[in-house]
């Protein structure tokens, strides 16, 4: 289960090519693979996100990339964070799984939500449709998905998907964990209690608890002990051996988006950085310590500001690994 798992969730990395792409990506794998990670995770996107970066910068396809990574590392589970549901069929997806579970000797994982950039679908000819729709289409695909990750044969007529005796040969080789990602009260974190293993929750600290106190009156309500589910929260980080250096590394990086924390005030810096954790491991650690106070299990961190540095990943992940025990 996910309880330190390291997102990457950027591929946009000065002086890196195409052609050096996937050299920084799996250095990165290998350093979570050997400092204390549990889980890599990477985008499931076909465009940058916007709080991230331009649509035009670089971005992989996940599984296929996932499937590259179980050859670069030997212990860390493998999942995207998390699968946009509308970009492939569930059967389709529960196959890809599989697989990813074949290649890596049982360490697939799978991390899915409802999607919701719009962009994409309308630039890839991806059907979009209502939050509703979504959603319905979420908690079918869930029907195909994990009897066919189970071993099982899936069948459903369903408004959006359909399945006849749909079936997985060969079968996984591990118990695949299902994680659902996102936090809304009514619907997401229902789907967790009835479905998911794992949940990932992306939400302000002040919302915390009352997502853990929404999730275990679902669980109540279906009869699942709440106990069962893992439950993780994303956070971004910045660290480096001192303070000075990666508050250096999260300057480099806002201004590589065009944006200078040098020249903004106080007021306006910190609201640009406050999804941050910034400093050295001890400022790391202690904010990653006060953070599990919140209740959750762990957490999925990412470094987009200098995950591609050398070093910064070990030194992540031998941090957060003594506060998560």
């Amino acid at each position: 289960m996910t309880k330190l798992g390291y997102q990457i969730p950027n591929f946009s990395y000065p002086g890196v090519g195409p052609e050096g792409l996937y050299d920084a990506i799996s250095r990165q794998a290998r350093e979570a693979d050997g400092s204390g990670f549990d889980t890599v995770l990477v985008m499931d996107h076909f465009y940058q996100l916007p709080m991230l970066g331009a649509p035009t910068e670089p971005m992989l396809e996940c599984y296929a990339l996932l499937s590259a990574l179980a050859r670069e590392t030997t212990t860390v589970r493998l999942s995207a964070l998390v699968t946009g549901n509308t970009y492939r069929n569930p059967a389709v997806l529960a196959k890809t799984v599989t697989t990813l579970d074949i290649v890596s000797n049982g360490r697939a994982q799978l991390g899915i939500g409802a999607g919701w950039y719009e962009l994409e679908h309308t630039a890839f000819g991806i059907e979009f449709g209502t939050f509703t729709d979504r959603f319905e289409r979420l908690e079918e695909a869930l029907q195909i998905v994990i009897p066919m990750l189970r071993g099982e044969r899936a069948n459903l007529a369903g408004k959006h998907y359909q399945a006849v005796d749909a079936f997985n040969s060969p079968a996984a080789i591990s118990h695949i964990p299902v994680m659902i990602g996102g936090s809304g009260e009514r619907k997401t974190l229902r789907m967790v209690a009835q479905y998911a293993d794992e949940s990932n929750l992306i939400c302000e600290a002040k919302d915390v608890s009352r997502k853990l106190d929404v999730l275990a009156v679902h669980c109540d309500a279906l009869g699942r002990d709440r106990d069962d589910i893992t439950v993780s929260w994303q956070r971004s980080t910045c660290i480096a051996p001192t303070t000075k250096e990666a508050d250096d590394d999260l300057t480099a990086f806002f201004a590589r988006q065009g944006v200078d924390l040098g020249a903004l005030t106080d007021e306006k810096r910190e609201a640009v950085t406050a999804r941050f954790i910034v400093g050295d491991p001890d400022t790391v650690g202690e904010r990653l310590a006060a953070d599990l106070e919140t209740g959750v299990d762990g957490f999925t961190l990412n470094a987009p500001a200098n995950g591609h540095v050398p070093g910064r990943v070990a030194l992540l992940g031998e941090t957060a690994a003594k506060v998560i025990v």
